[in-house]
């Protein structure tokens, strides 16, 4: 049954194991219970046939009356006992399929929030949410459901040939004849499954990912008319989905009639040699009832087979899926360092003969050489392309040198703690995130144990306080997906906000004051000039403004710093900085 998926599945089940044989335990013993009543019919025939020549009679129980009355309370037994194992069966196997769905959930977004961006760049975030969600569905409603009607099926196989063979060994042979090639049948049919299935998962990713980004770009969509385009898309990759499950379906769903086919042989024969041998006076009218009876207890969990192998294969494309992200290695290696942020208030920050490129594309730094002295505010300026982000992202460990190393404290960036790292750094981003709750909880995101007073103090530091007090909710007001419902420069005051309440020893600004309005700007740029005291502080800027009382800018270009200096330095040198100066200021037109 697809030994590599369901051996990879059963190892990462192994902290359930307890839970899988006392669930397996109450499967059995509910469907052997649930075997019993056509053995009852059977007696209770041979009673009113044989009278006291009858089974039970030759048990001690002669009186026939007796012999029903002890069958009658051996059926409420039999009944109450299969309906106690179904409850618990039934509690344990969706309590497993619940538990097992939800920490294989977690895992699988603890090992993704571990990777670095390079394996977020090779996979479509929608293809990710199908993994965390409808592929860990599958399996959910795999163990829910499947995993009971494989074992049930099985002890009925056991149940039923066992009694077939201690009533007649000849009508067992024949009966039981078609089981080993149902079978046998079974496993070959699955695998021709198997692929299908895996196309079906590849195409609900594919799906998913294209959803998820017209659902996030939809702006983008509407405003450039695009939804026909739109809709042909998600129509071209649904149609790809439908056919990939049409095909499994056209598999799957011969499977029932083919096994009817197979147990009819079985069938046939019991009713056929059995009636046989019981017009002969071989067998008993009761043996003979048991065996028809029998029969038909065989014949329906047997055409279940088709929809359980479907649930399964289902299950295995998804496992697959699953644990194929989990087993991806984590790319980005840590070490184990950590410092004070006493001690790195007062650490340079350096870059070392640093080199690097993107996959497929010329080299940005080629052997870069650069100090942050603690406690400064360094700008970066220069023209797109000319390697401001990735500097940052380097700093993040967001990417790796090629070549060369980053040293803070005196220890290269890939030797510490990723977390103690990430920790001692505030990011503003020019793309701000926010979550869909409240401005609160969205600043609190910058220090989760932070107070109430200590975040409304953080926003009263990034000028937020008045726009925020004045919505009708305050500070309870909901941002929307992505704060919708915010302007810009509103989104950029609740980053900043965070930032301060980080209060992290190392403050980086990308581009935070390139999407907002000059009067924004200039109450950012105070807030940037209040919380940049006393820490290192390296802001990136398109607009020059933003960075004219740093301590020193350095100009950018094709991954080369080609000039540095002050504000006023750079204006006498009368190069890039200045032109770029005059461009913005208005003071030059150029033609």
């Amino acid at each position: 049954m697809g030994e590599g998926p369901f051996r990879r599945l059963l190892a990462y089940m192994r902290p359930h194991r307890s839970t899988v044989r006392l669930a397996t335990f109450c499967s059995v013993f509910n469907k052997f219970w649930d075997l019993a009543p056509p053995l009852l019919i059977g007696l209770a025939v041979d009673v009113v046939v044989q009278r006291e020549d009858s089974f039970l009679a030759g048990l001690g129980l002669v009186d026939p009356w007796h012999q029903l009355v002890l069958l009658s309370v051996l059926t409420f037994l039999i009944w109450g006992l299969e309906s106690l194992f179904e409850f618990f069966y039934g509690v344990l196997w969706r309590n497993l399929a619940q538990t097992v769905q939800h920490h294989m959930r977690l895992d699988t977004f603890g090992h993704v929030q571990q990777q670095s961006t390079a394996w977020f760049d090779e996979r479509q975030k929608g293809d990710i949410l199908a993994i965390l969600n409808d592929d860990i569905n599958q399996l959910e409603r795999f163990l829910d459901k499947g995993a009971n009607d494989l074992l049930q099926v099985a002890t009925t196989v056991v149940v039923v040939g066992a009694v077939f063979i201690a009533i007649s060994w000849q009508v067992a042979v024949f009966a039981v004849l078609p089981i080993p090639i149902i079978v046998w049948g079974s496993f070959r049919y699955q695998r021709n499954l198997e692929p299908k299935y895996a196309q079906v998962r590849a195409a609900a990713g594919n799906m998913n990912a294209l959803l998820e980004n017209d659902l996030s770009g939809m702006t983008t969509v509407q405003s450039f008319t695009a939804e026909a385009h739109e809709q042909a898309r998600v129509e071209a990759l649904s149609q790809t989905y439908r056919e990939a499950n049409q095909s499994a379906i056209r598999l799957s769903a011969a499977f029932t009639p083919l096994i009817r086919m197979a147990i009819l042989v079985g069938f046939t024969a019991t009713l056929l040699l059995g009636g046989w041998l019981t017009l002969e006076g071989a067998m008993a009218v009761g043996a003979y009832s048991v065996l028809v009876f029998m029969t038909q207890r065989l014949l329906w969990p047997l055409t279940r087979l088709g929809e359980t192998f479907d649930l399964y294969q289902r299950a295995m494309a998804s496992s697959t899926r699953i644990l194929d992200v989990l087993a991806s290695p984590v790319e980005l290696k840590q070490g184990q360092h950590e410092s004070t942020r006493e001690a790195l208030m007062s650490a340079d920050l350096t870059f070392e003969n640093v080199s690097f490129a993107y996959p497929g594309r010329e080299p940005l730094f080629d052997g870069l050489n650069l100090t942050f002295a603690a406690g400064t505010t360094t700008g970066i300026v220069g023209s797109t392309g000319a390697g401001k982000t990735t500097l940052m992202r380097l700093l993040l460990r967001f990417a790796e040198p090629s070549e060369g190393k980053v040293v803070w404290d005196g220890v290269p960036l890939d030797e510490w703690k990723l977390h103690a790292l990430r920790s001692s750094m505030g990011l503003v981003d020019q793309h701000i995130t926010l979550f869909p709750t409240t401005i609160l909880e969205n600043i609190r995101y910058g220090r989760l144990d932070a107070s109430d007073e200590e975040v409304k103090a953080a926003a009263g530091v990034a000028e937020a306080t008045a726009f925020v007090e004045a919505l009708p909710d305050t500070w309870a007001t909901l941002v929307g997906e992505g704060g919708h419902r915010l302007s810009g420069g509103q989104r950029q005051r609740l980053a900043i906000a965070r930032a301060v309440l980080k209060d992290a020893p190392l403050l980086l600004l990308d581009e935070a004051t390139s999407a907002v309005d000059n009067d924004t700007e200039a109450a950012l740029q105070r807030s940037i000039h209040t919380i940049a005291q006393h820490r290192t502080t390296v802001i990136i800027a398109h607009r020059l403004s933003t960075v004219r009382h740093a301590d020193r800018i350095l100009v950018l270009e094709h991954g080369k710093v080609i000039e540095e200096g002050t504000h006023e330095a750079l204006l006498n040198l009368g190069g890039v900085y200045a032109r770029l100066w005059a461009v913005q200021t208005g003071s030059l037109v150029e033609g």
